[in-house]
């Protein structure tokens, strides 16, 4: 879910699984050149630095690190990979991207797979099914999201625009919206585009999907293991888990070093002959049995291997949720935001059911390309009157709405405030809504504005609901009711 936002804002990148955006770390370090009058005042400095870089090579090229003190013994390995085989063969769940394609569909197996990981970064399996199945009744292949532009919705240049910003890029979001993090939908966009331009086909490999738009090294595993059959290995904070409890690893998961030591473990564990399926089990089981909190270790098919488990059972003040360690979140910071529902009426009838004014936001950074009403950031709570200046502050510079001078207020009432969560921001809402008539038209409303750059424009409410808007924007009127002046209460949502 999102939150409604100001026009201009500094970009902002919504967080990402480390997983899914992990980038490889540089790990050399350079010695400075530098001058000196003779060898005996430069050779301390330059022997400390020099040790204080092979140090550096020696931790980062250390089989393991942290307490991860070795990797798996074959013995174990067999196991582990017969014990999770055996119980994902026989409890795995339903779920619509799970299906299985021939030797022949494996392009179309992996356009799937890649949508339902994307849409699973961060959101439950539960909200994205019926996600994942809207989709897939769209766009049921790579080919046919590719085509999701505007060329067919007619020659004429203002139906064309019109038709790109209410059904085209947008109709991806539209889809998405609610799944929040909307960077991802675009990125999913772009990734068809470009695989589909390109002269080689579906890429089969990891290294090869990693080249691809928004596929990071999870996601490319993913892939490449569930359609491809590659063996490589995925690591997401579900299998982190059970590999932190199998080994019973105690440092911090979101150390850079740590993080690259379970990959180490995950790929030594990844069965050559069933890759996909043994990824998958991993996965399985850190979202149904090895839980965060109540983890069923008495169904669990590898306990026998787990040195958590054992742990607990040889010392009852250890516990298997003790691993992985805990990282504390840093508390969202809180600001403010003030939203003006801004509705023009018509010239030629004084009544509501006009046009309302959207902004869109910039192509980068949070909510990328999405549409809002106009809303302005205020750097603490203000009062009524101090939101109220602010906000026709916004109006007059970006739209050239100016009570008395360019528009005449019909009426202007402030319909309620609530409260949104991101994951890093607590923002408070204040809504109003303001009614005018314009005195020149429209055509001064979009004074100075580039053709080519349409960053705004004034839609009916029945546009409204075909448009790719955040769940957030949708709860500001006049969405909730016909009676788009009925009042807002306090609400939180959580994203």
């Amino acid at each position: 879910m999102a939150c409604l936002l100001r026009v201009a804002l500094n970009p902002t990148f919504e967080r990402s699984t480390v997983a899914s955006e992990r980038q490889n770390p540089s790990s050399h370090c350079k010695v400075s050149s530098f001058k000196t009058k003779t060898m005996s005042q430069s050779s301390a400095p330059g022997e400390k630095l020099m040790r204080k870089c092979r140090k550096k090579r020696e931790e980062e090229e250390e089989p393991l690190g942290g307490d991860i003190e070795d990797l798996f013994s074959e013995n174990e390995t067999e196991k582990i990979r017969m014990g999770m085989l055996d119980w994902y063969d026989v409890n795995q769940r339903d779920l619509p991207w799970r299906k299985r394609r021939s030797e022949s569909e494996k392009e179309r197996r992996a356009y799937e797979v890649w949508v339902s990981e994307i849409m699973l970064q961060q959101t439950r399996v539960q909200t994205v099914m019926d996600y994942y199945k809207r989709w897939m009744q769209k766009w049921p292949t790579i080919y046919d999201l590719a085509q999701a532009s505007l060329e067919e919705m007619g020659k004429d240049k203002m139906k064309k625009e019109l038709a790109y910003l209410c059904f085209g890029k947008l109709e991806v979001n539209e889809m998405w919206a609610g799944l929040g993090y909307y960077r991802r939908a675009r990125f999913l966009l772009e990734g068809a585009k470009m695989v589909v331009a390109g002269k080689d086909g579906f890429p089969n490999q990891a290294s090869s999907l990693m080249k691809v738009k928004g596929i990071g090294e999870y996601t490319a595993g993913a892939i490449a293991s569930i359609a491809f059959n590659e063996a490589v290995p995925v690591v997401d904070g579900n299998v982190i888990r059970v590999l932190a409890r199998l080994k019973a690893i105690s440092a911090n998961p979101k150390d850079r070093l740590t993080a690259r030591n379970f990959w180490k473990l995950a790929a030594q564990l990844v069965d050559p002959s069933r890759p996909g399926d043994f990824n998958q089990s991993l996965m399985e089981l850190g979202a149904t049995l090895c839980s965060v909190s109540k983890p069923s270790c008495s169904s669990c098919p590898v306990s026998s291997q787990c040195r958590a488990f054992s742990l607990s059972e040889e010392n009852r003040t250890i516990s298997v949720t003790d691993y992985p360690t805990k990282v504390i979140k840093a508390k969202p910071r809180r600001d403010f935001c003030c939203v003006c529902v801004l509705e023009i009426l018509n010239l030629e009838r004084n009544q509501s059911g006009g046009r309302f004014v959207l902004v869109k936001r910039p192509e980068q950074g949070l909510l990328a390309g999405l549409w809002e009403f106009p809303s302005v950031i205020l750097d603490e709570e203000a009062d009524s009157p101090t939101r109220r200046s602010a906000i026709n502050l916004f109006l007059k510079e970006a739209f050239h709405v100016e009570p008395k001078k360019t528009c005449t207020i019909v009426s202007r009432e402030e319909l309620g405030e609530f409260v949104h969560v991101f994951t890093h921001i607590r923002r408070k809402v204040y809504v109003e809504l303001l009614v005018v008539q314009l005195t020149g038209g429209t055509k001064d409303l979009f004074k100075g504005q580039a053709k080519d750059t349409l960053t705004w424009k004034c839609v009916g409410s029945d546009v409204l609901s075909t448009m790719g808007l955040t769940s957030a924007v949708r709860k500001v009127p006049p969405f909730p009711s016909s009676n788009h002046r009925k009042r807002l209460s306090l609400d939180v949502i959580d994203c």
